[in-house]
């Protein structure tokens, strides 16, 4: 049986030479469409900039340099194809059905896909300007990218990508994939199936979705130099890893994740999916874990057997310290970190804030510098292990001390339970800042750097590599 999003495609288009759509139905075999500006065959080749399109079903070729798409209806680059969505596209995905309780639309990727924004036009993939208010930040109005186990490469270079987490409904091409499941999944913006994929996520910002930022279950990434900001509903984290995956995270800034900046996992060894490799470094937490309740997350979780390097890494106001589990008991599915992981050389700094919230008074998690303490989960579990997670990390004597420096933001100042970015900010350090240097990991011991500072990783002919550990806390030293 054909799929939903196979069976529905449609295309009006002005001046689409470059971008194919596949017109499937159960009496007809596929057809190409490739009209021009007046409807008729273009000889150009490629929308022309500025022109708005409207698509859905299969989609290949070239969204030229400032068009405007709107989709209506699930997307699909097939297998052994590409799309490259040029800078200042913005792509708008209809939302009212997820409103009256259908199904949203999700961005699968079979073949390859290619976001090249720049600082000046990044790609914008977003909803209806009427919903991009407070009200929606959460609710999540579309399915997000999904690369499924036959996608290749998928590139976010200046690239936003916001209100996305829809529900997986039976009717969802994830859920018919079994990459999802209906009624129990939210969409992540960035899903990853591909255990032989390349994934690079650069210069991008992935904000106001309801469930997950970056959801990897499979491939090589590099995940550097972007903005997280208010990931996840009920649920969710930034950044989160599974088995079949090697990545590298650094130099990303984190912002009021409902869960983790970073939750790491080798769940899925059981499928036959290698152990997790992740070195997350040189990256900036900010207020994670106090939109979820109780004692769940609030910064780096890892779990199952990940192997892990976690160093350099600046939290401020976060929940709760970098947890673990267990710690050791390779292959069992309650394992912990992999006991040759590393989770040392952080800084968390902690100010005067407190939650009201029912569900941190009743768990005694009211303050980020009294859960510093916090070694058990609401079960009694140990969490945190003194003894062996960072031992030469530092955290804040008192509450409201050290002030980190930012240029341009009040760590004091800042609700723990705000869920809007204020693009304002400027995390940044001050000369002066505690977070400059003393104590950070400045070693070069092979088995802590990151996978891929040398050999990179590959995508679109272009190798993009993973920067260098930085003696400092945090994603950005001094301007």
């Amino acid at each position: 049986m054909k799929m939903k999003y196979l069976l529905v495609a449609s295309a009006l288009m002005l001046g689409m030479g470059t971008v194919t759509l596949t017109s499937c139905s159960d009496d007809d075999d596929n057809t190409t469409v490739t009209p021009g500006p007046d409807g008729g065959d273009d000889d150009q080749g490629g929308n022309q900039g500025g022109e708005t399109l409207s698509v859905s079903g299969d989609v290949q070729g070239v969204w030229e340099a400032g068009s405007t798409v709107h989709v209506t209806g699930h997307l699909n680059v097939p297998e052994g194809q590409s799309l490259t969505i040029e800078e200042g596209v913005t792509v708008i995905f209809d939302c009212a059905q997820v409103l009256g309780g259908d199904t949203g639309y999700e961005f699968i990727v079979r073949g390859n896909l290619y976001c090249k924004g720049t600082e000046a036009n990044p790609v914008l993939l977003t909803v209806p300007e009427e919903y991009r208010t407070p009200d929606y930040r959460v609710r999540g109005l579309w399915g997000g990218i999904i690369g499924t186990s036959t996608c290749g490469e998928i590139l976010l270079d200046h690239t936003i990508v916001e209100y996305t987490g829809s529900e997986v409904t039976e009717n969802s091409p994830s859920a018919n994939l079994g990459i999802y499941t209906a009624g129990d999944d939210q969409g992540p913006q960035l899903t990853t199936n591909n255990m032989n994929g390349r994934y690079v996520v650069v210069n991008s910002t992935l904000r106001y979705g309801a469930s997950d930022a970056i959801y990897m279950m499979g491939g090589q990434g590099i995940i550097r130099d972007n903005l997280f900001a208010v990931n996840g509903a009920t649920g969710g984290e930034a950044i989160n890893v599974k088995a079949g995956c090697t990545v590298d995270a650094a130099n990303n800034v984190i912002y009021s994740p409902n869960t983790n900046g970073f939750k790491l996992a080798s769940s899925g060894e059981e499928d036959g999916r290698y152990q997790a490799r992740i070195v997350a470094y040189n990256n900036t937490i900010i207020n994670a874990g106090w939109r979820r309740d109780g004692n769940k997350g609030g910064g780096i979780y890892v779990e199952n057997n990940a192997l892990v390097n976690v160093y350099n890494n600046l939290l401020v106001n976060c929940k709760f310290k970098a947890q673990t589990p267990f710690w050791g008991v390779p292959g069992s599915d309650d394992a912990g970190a992999d006991p040759e992981s590393v989770i040392d050389y952080n800084y968390y700094i902690a100010g005067t804030q407190t939650s009201t919230l029912d569900f941190d008074v009743e768990e005694g998690t009211t303050s980020p510098f009294g859960n510093f303490a916090y070694t058990t989960n609401g079960d009694g579990e140990q969490v945190v292990y003194p003894d062996i997670i960072d031992l030469h990390s530092q955290q804040s004597p008192a509450a409201g001390t050290p002030n980190p420096l930012f240029a341009g933001y009040d760590f004091l100042a800042d609700d723990l339970h705000n869920t809007e970015y204020n693009e304002a900010w400027d995390f940044h350090l001050q000369a002066g800042s505690p977070a400059l240097g003393e104590g950070a990991y400045s070693g070069n011991d092979a088995d802590m750097q990151p996978r891929f500072v040398t050999t990179g990783v590959t995508v679109d002919g272009v190798k993009y590599t993973s920067p260098a550990p930085v003696a400092r806390y945090g994603a950005l030293g001094t301007k």
